[in-house]
């Protein structure tokens, strides 16, 4: 499996998510597949999260998580790093998984000397992925695992600050850190 076969990706996530879960700490309300009822509702579902098809979920991260976000696109330049920015979005909403990027490629592009600076504007375009492609040009085939972990660093340090400031989230953060980081 290639690491950004999003049908697998997509698989995968739901198996990880399950299915109908309405957990009263969680502030996403009542999900099914992982997938919240706001946005299941923002997407056209009108009915009972429980009985969200599996289908409309595919669906809805294919759109939401994967196309939208341009994650397509950072794909076919790090497939790793697709994989991981999908999973991210799909818990922590897909603008806090481009700006995690986008904060990751100015932190490592030596204070401008490989690439400029890019805008955070929490969106994957044109400009982020050039400076993608230069930082993969210039870091090799390490590149790709380095600028993956510091997302996963933003990622943790994001988890641990929810705990901190919503006492109600540290009810979550083992098995985000667990499933989530590394």
């Amino acid at each position: 499996m290639a690491p950004s076969d999003i049908d697998q990706l997509i698989d995968d996530l739901i198996a990880r998510e399950g299915g109908f879960v309405d957990h009263p700490a969680d502030r996403g309300g009542a999900t099914r597949w992982g997938v919240t009822e706001a946005v299941a509702r923002a997407q056209g579902f009108a009915g009972d999260m429980r009985f969200l098809p599996r289908s409309d979920a595919v669906a809805i991260y294919r759109d939401v998580y994967w196309t939208v976000p341009a994650l397509d696109k950072v794909a076919k330049l790090a497939p790793y790093l697709a994989a991981e920015l999908f999973d991210s979005g799909v818990n922590m909403g897909t603008a806090t998984a481009a700006g995690f990027l986008q904060r990751a490629l100015n932190a490592l592009n030596r204070n401008g000397r490989d690439y400029a600076d890019i805008l955070v504007d929490r969106q994957i375009g044109p400009a982020t992925l050039a400076a993608l492609a230069a930082f993969l040009r210039k870091r090799g085939a390490g590149g790709e695992g380095v600028l993956r972990k510091a997302i996963e660093a933003l990622q943790g340090a994001h988890y641990v600050r929810l705990a901190e400031t919503r006492p109600s989230q540290e009810a979550f953060l083992y098995g985000w850190l667990a499933n989530r980081i590394g």
